[in-house]
């Protein structure tokens, strides 16, 4: 089945369970007792709990608390001006992902917390459709005084709205998860166990070993967590990014044997927390980071008895948007649908009607596009948008009432609202925010940051990872700003109200560095970074790591593993288990279970090049570093790229076996540096055939009746060699008749090649 038919189908599956949920996915409480509270948080709390007694059950609605506030400064300088959770994704507000998840899993009454530009998030709430919707009550709570999670936590427990267990998330989170399993693993838990205070839910993601980061841009994270109960006993998201070491204290391993220590794992940060959490917050005021401090503390406290448990999701899709390495992420997996049914052409908001069509390319249906004009897959062009002469598209979103001019070239970009781009310009990996003015042959290098209003003048080239905005930069990023300026009242869209910039500037009128002009005719001050802080601008950027930082990473970490001592790394599977006594089945299945998400890893990072243009030499340092990661041989890679390199020509459209054979022969013809550099020897040469045999029998048939030609057109142009076919076939003989089916099928060009010599001996004699 292709790549395309398999995620259709899971489409289905999720959207009948988000129904069912809809439906069913209530839970029972009795009412939470009241007792007294001890001021030094020493005593025990009693939360909601579940009644033997069916006389005493009453239905509390399943309650959810949303985090209209990141409490960080990383999408700075865009969210001194708009909060974070109403920045576009796809065009369409962050926090409408949140709550179509919500709502379609079954949860009733939502408390969005608002801190940082609150009136922004009421005012878009009110005049949305989330405040009329039948069973979901969309309630928003507003402290402008919090100054992190724990604080919003201590104003909504005061506020005694929460009567059970709850879902606890932030608005900058995509998911289509089913919460059925995870609301009923913690409900259970909790009728044996008291303790059992908060479930998070988790995903394998694989880091990068080179940079010690995710897909997502996060930070290398380690879980410590029992396989039997699922009961989370160690947390750490930094480790000595040197020399990828971590100490445990020995009484884990003690107290919990068969203990898993686990470094590919992504923490979705979707918690089902019980009511001790909140008071738990209340009683201890050092608590003001979620993971840092509340997480890490409960992990370290003997005394209470607090337990936190994990759910792995597998198939379904979860994603915090932290970091603008995140951002560009969860968007190309909205475009790509694997968030299915959070797509662009369903998430219609504003009624705004976007249209799917071939390649992944949606555009809404009121734009105005030359006929020279391209637009290339994967790109999503917004209502009301004009594309001049000649211009060119690709892996990029264009908001609304855009006008881009002729000539212009767009590249992995993110283009909000009302923005003009003159004829000539150059964008690359880059955010535009409303009402931005980019004039005639302006260049925007990888990773550029433009805030509201900005203007660029003519031929002005704005140097990578730059971050430009109309207010200055405050001097000292730790001041009582942390959470952005002043409260706007403003309404979201192109324009920034004047009244809204004179207080802020009002404000931090004593905190700004000098101005830095956009060439003539500009506007717009190009932020300084930190000491150092330009080296690591390439981590969080929306922009393609750099080929010489993967290289730098790989050549440091390759050197690291020559000269150190083996025992001071974990194992490349994730995970340790300290109890030797493993049956050989264990590791066995381990072992095959990394090799599946190897081979899915290798097949993102081709699709990924293949969608983005990345270079062939990038994708080869890409699969490198998933080499090292999983602790492969080059004849895996081998197999997981040729796999990774069909499976796409499968999924291009194609009407015949012709069709879909110009696909494979157009596919290898481009990436034929790409694969030949892992098919240097026999071995390597024939686990590409053992693969190619493999999908024609299981997950791709429909290359069953190309196999000989596929294969022919392998051997002439130089992806495999006489000998390696020869041994194919050899290692063939005594193997079930079964197995044999490709090699009987492939006879004839067997025995031309066996012939093949002996016929050019007798030319020459």
């Amino acid at each position: 089945m292709s790549q395309k038919r398999g995620r259709e189908s899971k489409r289905t599956n999720w959207n009948n369970k988000a129904i069912l949920h809809c439906s069913h996915c209530k839970v029972l409480f009795s009412l939470q007792a009241k007792q007294s509270r001890s001021k030094m948080g020493a005593q025990k709390k009693s939360g909601a709990r579940v009644s033997e007694d069916p006389d005493e059950l009453v239905r509390i609605p399943l309650q959810a608390i949303l985090l209209a506030d990141s409490f960080t400064t990383k999408f700075r300088p865009i969210t001194l001006e708009r909060p974070k959770v109403l920045l576009p994704l796809v065009n369409v507000p962050m926090i409408n992902y949140t709550l179509t998840w919500l709502e379609s899993a079954g949860v009733e009454e939502v408390f969005v917390f608002c801190c940082s530009h609150s009136k922004q998030v009421i005012n878009y709430l009110e005049k949305s459709e989330w405040l009329s919707q039948p069973n979901f009550t969309v309630t928003t709570i507003e402290s402008q005084n919090s100054v992190s999670a724990g604080d919003a936590l201590r104003v909504i427990y005061e506020r005694n709205v929460i009567q059970g267990d709850f879902v606890l998330i932030s608005g900058d989170t995509v998911s289509n998860m089913s919460l059925t399993q995870a609301l009923l693993e913690h409900k259970e838990r909790r009728k044996k166990d008291n303790n059992a205070v908060m479930t998070m839910v988790i995903k394998r993601s694989k880091p990068n070993p080179a940079i010690h980061q995710s897909r997502l841009g996060t930070d290398e994270l380690f879980m410590a967590i029992d396989p039997n109960t699922k009961q989370l006993v160690y947390y750490e998201d930094r480790a000595d990014q040197s020399r990828g070491t971590l100490q445990l204290d020995k009484s884990l391993l003690v107290d919990n044997p068969s203990l898993s220590l686990h470094h590919d794992k992504q923490d979705c940060y979707i918690d089902i927390c019980s009511p001790e959490v909140l008071s738990l917050f209340t009683d201890n005021f050092d608590y003001q980071h979620l993971r840092r401090h509340f997480v890490k503390g409960l992990l370290l406290d003997d005394i209470m008895g607090y337990k936190i448990f994990v759910h792995e999701i597998h198939s379904d899709y979860a994603a915090r948007i932290d970091n603008f390495r995140s951002y560009d992420t969860v968007s190309k997996d909205i475009i790509h649908r694997w968030t299915y049914p959070l797509v662009p052409d369903v998430m219609n908001f504003g009624h705004t009607v976007t249209k799917l069509e071939r390649q992944g390319m949606y555009r809404a249906l009121e734009i105005s596009q030359s006929q020279s004009a391209v637009i290339g897959p994967f790109t999503v062009i917004g209502s009301g948008t004009k594309i001049g002469n000649n211009s060119k598209i690709l892996n990029s979103v264009i908001g609304e009432g855009c006008k881009i001019g002729s000539n212009v070239i767009i590249e992995g970009c993110y283009i909000w609202d009302n923005i003009i781009i003159e004829d000539g310009c150059k964008l690359q990996h880059a955010i535009v925010c409303d009402g931005v003015i980019i004039k005639s042959g302006a260049v925007l290098e990888p990773g550029v940051i433009l805030s509201f209003k900005v203007v660029v003048g003519p031929e002005f080239v704005v140097p990578a990872y730059s971050k430009v905005s109309l207010f200055q930069q405050p001097i000292e990023e730790d001041s009582d700003e942390e959470l952005e300026y002043a409260d706007s009242t403003s309404v979201i869209g192109s324009q920034v109200d004047k009244s809204d910039v004179e207080i802020a500037s009002k404000v931090l009128e004593t905190n700004f560095s000098p101005a830095s002009q956009l060439g003539v005719g500009g506007a717009g001050h190009v932020w300084s970074t930190c000491e150092g802080g330009l080296e690591e601008e390439w981590r969080h950027s929306v922009a393609p790591i750099p080929k010489d930082k993967i290289q730098e990473a790989i050549k440091t970490m390759e050197d690291d593993m020559e000269f150190a001592p083996d025992d001071i790394f974990l194992p490349p599977s994730g995970e340790l288990k300290p109890n030797s006594n493993d049956s050989d089945d264990d590791d066995h299945e381990d072992s095959r279970d990394d090799s599946y998400y190897f081979e899915k890893e290798v097949e993102a990072t081709f699709l990924r090049a293949v969608h983005e243009n990345i270079q062939e030499s990038h994708l080869i340092l890409e699969i490198n570093s998933l080499k090292l990661s999983y602790n492969k041989e080059t004849s895996d890679c081998a197999g997981a790229l040729f796999y990774a390199m069909m499976k796409y020509a499968l999924d291009i459209p194609h009407s015949s076996s012709d069709g879909l054979l110009q696909n494979v022969q157009g596919v290898f013809t481009k990436w034929k540096k790409a694969l030949t550099s892992y098919l240097n020897g026999n071995d390597e040469q024939i686990e590409v055939i053992l693969k190619f045999e493999e999908m024609c029998l299981e997950s791709a048939k429909e290359f069953a009746p190309l196999f000989t030609t596929i294969l022919h057109h392998l051997y002439n142009d130089d992806f495999v060699e006489e000998n390696a076919i020869l041994s194919w076939e050899d290692e063939k003989k005594e193997a079930d008749e079964a197995d044999k089916v490709f090699v009987k099928q492939a006879q004839k060009f067997i025995q031309w090649l066996k012939e093949a010599p002996e016929e050019d001996e007798d030319d020459e004699e």
